[in-house]
């Protein structure tokens, strides 16, 4: 019967080395995602209501929406790879380890 910290177990199903590059794509179409999305719904404001201001509002707040939502996923956090717990780091109760 295997034991509950051996180091044997499942292989990493993660790949390595691509995750800078697909958060850098992630975040670049959020930005500009977010940027034409907003773009045409002010573009449709400022036909709805005959000015020329929205477009830029809706711009803006896009460009903000996807910066927004790029920080919310964590993709400016710097990943190096799987988070891996230290043997001694469990957090069970009535570990008097300490």
């Amino acid at each position: 019967m295997a034991e509950r910290g051996s180091s044997q177990g499942p292989a990493e199903s993660e790949p390595h080395g691509d995750g800078g590059y697909n958060a850098g794509m992630a975040v670049f179409s959020y930005i500009i995602g977010g940027t034409v999305v907003w773009s045409l719904i002010g573009w449709g404001l400022d036909i709805l209501l005959k000015t020329r201001w929205f477009v830029l509002i809706g711009a803006l707040l896009g460009i903000v929406g996807g910066l927004y939502l790029a920080g919310k996923h964590g993709l400016f956090t710097q990943q190096r790879g799987p988070a891996r717990a230290e043997p001694g780091d469990d957090d069970v109760e009535g570990d008097s380890s300490t």
